[in-house]
């Protein structure tokens, strides 16, 4: 019995041997899973791999995959079969391997095995640029083939999907070259660049990798981003006068000191221009002098008093930079005439000055080409060269009479010759008349266009036609000058005119970009208020000069919105606190960089681009910001409270020692308000006291007035107005009345307060007569050793 027994036992613990995985190596599709590689574009869904293993004692088995906590599930395995499908898609720039559990199951044993799956690299990545945006300030004078700025940019992927290399978009027409390797930006060699021409280039950069498979097909990634290149404007151009040739008239009735024209020079270098200093060379002769900022060309002679006829004038405009230096300057010519107006008509003279009618009386039938010499005539136009020349005539009956000379120029004698003997008939014409006279006819009649004047020198009139023309050199800028006036004068030949004034304005065009305010290149931002830029228009009129802004580029985007009108730029209305900023960008110092376009709305327009950098920040107290500065410093907050608290008790201490003094001031008994008591009724005693001197008051307010003899004791009771230092002690009691003799007949008296009256009623004659020294000195005596015992109570020293 016991034999079998043991024998039961051993069958009852009969081994069972786990089930195991095949190994088949790398590049098997069956096995355990270990050293599979899967590429990162295998799309969801695909069979993958086959789990396959055996149990020694031919039991079926079971497949299994887990994972560790926290991991992504990327297959599923068919628990009989072992076949493994990918569930999720795998990107190798975010997890290049995989960590999967393999289980295998006979039922009874379970085996577990951790293996690792390699994710290879697809071309599935594009190049990314860096550091956006690119914006480069560049000096105009950078020699050619010059490096400027690097461009980086990067592709994760790995071997010929993650090389990079570059090149420029409309390499023909571009001003710059690019490394294809490096990313190094230059200038092209033998280009310049000029801020005259040219204030900026945008230049596209693109990055293309070398390529690679991507689900079985070769593809090649690529990326643009645009180089924004603004050209710094340096002193290298002279400056240049705007509206040459110059041409000026000085007119006989022009006043000394009026202007005759302005020259305009500017500095050819627009970004920093220089100011202009105006001179004159040479050629005025005195006569005119020139405004050293304005440009403006006066005559400081009156007309009649120069001497030529054209002047020609050499101007000098000469740069100044900002420490005083003359850096450059040009030269133009400006031609002056000085022009007699027609403004005199011709003048008849008799003998005895201007006559405007003459007689003669005379037989008739007179010989054919007789002068008649009884008329002494003289003719006069004070005007000046062409503008004296006049034709004379006579106007009447017709062929009696001619006039010699039919023309004159300035003055002559006027000669009548008898034409027709026979017209002159006493039976027919008792008296003939004839004039000289305009009718407004023929040549007579026909009119002469010109003009003249300050703002006439950009114009042209045609002569007969009246039509007015600009002159082929003239340039007309709204900007500079958008008023012109000056006069038309229409003449016949008879030089007779008109003068009418034609004013011109010059309509504005689109020639000007907006320009950005230097302070644009930093802001710092409160969460919750705007910040502002500013960008002006020099254009003259709207919609030119209106100028419109946007944001073109920032990093990250759609953070931030723009008033299109004012520029002013704030955050989107979702970001309230910094804390909200920190989850966007990882960027914890929230420098930002952002592309802002200013563009006016002319036709055609014109833009200008500048890069904002913005600090964002939230407000802060300044209680709060002082402990969060000091709070690393502990002792440096101990030391500004402390420092806060010695002040507080200085301000206390002044305080009180202010009132200390105020109230001791306020104690002192001053004359004005002393009031003297009625003296009491001493026993009969003769004193002289000449210190109370009693005078008749002139007035209510002048009852009595108190002298003291003594020099020794100058104010030293506070009884008299001697104007000294005053000492605030505390007020005295008043000292008692000195003992007076008694007087029988000596009647009582009374000594009101200052805005009564005191008149002594009677005084004692003997009183007078008595020595006053003991009474006064007693009195003094008293009145001292109380002043010296007060003083003494309040350590003031004795005055």
């Amino acid at each position: 019995m016991l034999f079998f027994g043991f024998c039961f036992v051993l069958i009852a613990v009969q081994a069972n041997y786990a089930p195991y995985f095949f190994d088949n190596g790398a590049g098997s599709t069956n096995g355990n899973m270990a050293l599979l590689s899967l590429s990162e574009d295998t799309p969801v869904g695909t069979y993958v791999y086959t789990l396959n293993g055996t149990d020694p004692e031919g039991d079926p088995v079971t497949y299994g995959l887990t994972y560790e906590a926290g991991s992504r599930r990327y297959f599923s395995v068919d628990r009989n079969l072992g076949n493994v499908t990918l569930i999720e898609e795998l990107d190798r720039e975010k997890e290049d391997e995989i960590e999967v559990i393999v289980s295998i199951s006979d039922g009874l044993s379970t085996v577990s095995e951790k293996v690792r799956i390699l994710v290879t690299d697809a071309n599935d990545e594009s190049p990314e640029f860096i550091n956006t945006p690119y914006i480069v300030q560049v000096p105009e004078n950078t020699p050619s083939g010059s490096s400027i700025f690097k461009i980086e940019a990067v592709d994760r992927d790995t071997g010929s999907g993650g090389s990079i290399t570059y090149f420029l978009q409309n390499i023909h027409a571009n001003k710059f070259t690019i490394d294809r390797h490096s990313g190094v930006l230059r200038i092209k060699t033998g280009v310049t660049l000029d801020y005259e021409k040219s204030r900026t280039h945008f230049v596209v950069v693109v990055a293309k990798d070398g390529g690679g498979k991507l689900r079985g097909d070769n593809k090649v990634f690529s990326a643009t981003t645009t180089v924004t290149v603004n050209v710094e404007d340096v002193q290298d151009t002279p400056p240049m006068f705007i509206g040459t040739p110059y041409y000026g008239y000085v007119y006989e009735d022009t006043l000394a000191g009026s202007e005759v024209l302005t020259v305009v020079a500017l500095d050819g270098d627009r970004g920093k221009p220089n100011s202009i200093h105006y001179s004159l060379v040479n050629g005025s002769e005195g006569s005119f002098e020139i405004s050293n900022t304005t440009g403006a060309i006066s005559v400081i002679k009156s007309p009649n008093q120069l001497k030529k006829e054209v002047y020609e004038l050499k101007v000098q405009a000469s740069e100044v930079s900002p420490e005083g230096d003359v850096s450059a300057y040009a030269f133009a010519m400006v031609t002056i005439r000085v022009v007699d107006l027609n403004n005199h008509p011709p003048t008849f003279y008799g003998e005895n000055g201007p006559q405007n009618r003459f007689e003669l009386t005379m037989y008739e039938h007179p010989p054919e080409g007789e002068i008649l010499r009884g008329l002494k005539i003289t003719v006069n136009d004070s005007d000046q060269g062409a503008n004296a020349k006049f034709n004379l005539r006579l106007v009447g009956p017709g062929g009696i009479f001619r006039v010699v000379p039919q023309t004159v120029l300035n003055e002559a004698q006027v000669t009548i010759i008898v034409e027709n003997s026979a017209a002159i008939d006493y039976e027919k014409f008792k008296v003939l008349t004839f004039k000289a006279t305009d009718p407004d006819s023929g040549l007579w009649g026909e009119v002469k266009y010109s003009i003249y004047g300050t703002g006439a020198d950009l114009f042209l009139i045609h002569p007969s036609t009246g039509i007015i023309y600009t002159q082929p050199w003239a340039v007309l800028d709204a900007e500079v000058n958008s008023k012109y006036n000056f006069y038309v004068k229409a003449e016949d030949t008879d030089g007779k005119y008109s003068l009418a004034e034609v004013f011109i304005t010059v309509l504005d065009v689109n020639d000007h970009s907006p320009e950005f305010n230097e302070n644009i290149q930093e802001k710092t931002m409160i969460i919750g208020s705007p910040v502002k830029i500013e960008a002006i228009d020099q254009d003259a009129e709207e919609p030119n000069n209106i100028v419109d802004y946007s944001i073109m580029q920032a990093d990250p985007a759609n953070v931030f919105d723009i008033d299109q009108s004012t520029g002013e730029i704030k955050l989107k209305s979702y970001i309230r606190s910094l804390d909200i900023i920190h989850n966007i960008t990882k960027n914890k110092d929230c420098i930002w960089s952002v592309v802002v376009q200013a563009k006016d709305r002319g036709s055609p327009s014109f833009s200008t681009t500048a890069v904002l950098k913005i600090d964002i920040t939230e407000e802060v107290r300044p209680m709060a910001a002082f402990l969060m500065q000091t709070k690393d410093n502990p002792m440096k907050a101990l030391g500004v409270l402390a420092g806060v608290m010695g002040i507080m008790v200085l301000i206390t201490i002044m305080i009180s020692t202010a009132m200390f003094w105020r109230n001791k001031r306020s104690n002192k008994i001053m004359p004005v308000r002393r009031i003297i008591k009625k003296r009491q009724t001493q026993p009969s005693r003769t004193v002289r006291m000449e210190w109370l001197k009693f005078k008749r008051p002139s007035n209510a307010a002048e009852k009595f007035v108190v002298e003291d003899d003594a020099q020794s004791l100058q104010n030293e009771n506070s009884n008299n107005n001697v104007q000294v230092a005053p000492v605030p002690p505390a007020a005295p009691v008043p000292p008692p009345p000195p003992a007076l003799a008694p007087s029988g007949d000596a009647s009582g008296w009374r000594v009101p307060t200052v805005s009564g009256s005191l008149t002594p009623k009677f005084i004692n004659k003997q009183l007078k007569k008595r020595g006053h020294s003991s009474a006064h000195n007693a009195m003094v005596s008293e009145l001292k050793m109380r002043f010296e015992k007060r003083n003494a109570a309040i350590g003031e020293p004795h005055i």
